[in-house]
């Protein structure tokens, strides 16, 4: 009988992981060819989100935990906890519901079907308007800019063969992109899309800065395009920059008299040059950044607890 794991990152989801893992064990009840385990990896969540878990732990085996020291994040902890699957298959499902537990007996089919990745696209988003926009353009841009095939509308919501996850194991990346780096193994992959609903309980952990980080680190690990940007913009600025100087000076030369300067060019001039400075060295700081995580080698995750699992070798 083939294992399944399911896979879900949690940090102050009190008000869901019981309805969680309640959907999940009632969409495995109608395949009985499989058998699974439900991990839960929790980022030192500040509610009661441990508690709720331990007590379900203690009547239900197939639950799983795994208590993190501290938050290390929204990027650091989710692969960890994929690591640390031990299922034929793997499934990556979040706490909120946002990845419907409905959608598990499709993966597990395109899976056996022979693909060693089956990833869930969004296809349609119940949010605002200019939140739907923002994800599009962004998604569309690392797309086009990055050096590898990636996958748009894709969050990491899917199902990952065991080989998958131990190639992974053998990557020591400290601060993984998980939806480029899948992408980038190159397995055979299947593409599943699916309409995501509204979360119902709690509230979204993600903020400008989490998500302008994914961001970043979507472009950083898989193009160069940003730095080549800064580069061509450089000497477009510096061509214009002697341009505009050559033509103020032919027309001071050609009107002595009539024709003043005057601060304000400067003035302006001074401000953009600074501003587009400070915007390529920030650039450059987001790889520098980068090198400096990965220099460092800083384990994804200290664990603080673990609730029937054994021991961590």
């Amino acid at each position: 009988m083939k294992r399944i794991t399911i896979v879900t990152p949690c940090y102050n989801e009190e008000e869901n992981v019981e309805n969680v893992f309640t959907r999940v064990r009632d969409v495995m009840a109608t395949m009985p060819q499989y058998e699974y385990e439900h991990l839960f990896i929790d980022n030192a969540s500040k509610d009661k989100t441990v508690e709720v878990l331990r007590g379900m732990a203690v009547n239900e085996p197939r639950i799983k935990v795994i208590v993190n020291a501290r938050n290390f994040g929204h990027i650091r902890s989710p692969v960890y906890g994929l690591m640390q699957a031990k299922g034929d298959a793997v499934i990556l499902v979040v706490a909120d519901l946002q990845d419907p537990p409905d959608l598990l007996p499709t993966l597990l089919q395109k899976w056996e079907e022979g693909n060693k990745m089956v990833l869930a696209v969004k296809a349609q988003v119940e949010e605002s308007g200019f939140y739907a926009y923002m994800r599009r353009l962004y998604y569309r841009l690392v797309t086009q800019m990055a050096d590898i095939e990636l996958v748009q509308n894709f969050t990491g919501f899917g199902l990952y063969d065991q080989e998958v996850i131990s190639t992974i194991r053998t990557i020591d990346d400290p601060y993984p992109y998980f939806r480029g780096l899948i992408v980038d193994l190159g397995f055979s992959k299947a593409l599943v899309p699916y309409d995501q609903p509204l979360r119902k309980k709690g509230i979204t952990k993600n903020n400008f800065y989490t998500l302008y980080d994914m961001a970043w680190l979507g472009f950083v690990n898989h193009s160069k395009v940003p730095l080549r940007i800064t580069t061509f913009a450089g000497f477009s600025l510096a061509f214009l920059s002697i341009l505009t100087a050559f033509v103020y000076a032919v027309y001071k030369l050609l009107f002595w008299n009539e024709f003043s300067v005057g601060t304000a060019p400067i003035v302006i001039g001074l401000f953009l040059l600074s501003g587009v400075q400070l915007i390529f060295v920030g650039v450059i700081g987001e790889y520098v950044g980068a090198i400096y995580t990965q220099v460092k080698k800083r384990p994804l995750v200290i664990e603080k607890e673990r609730i029937n699992l054994p021991p961590r070798a």
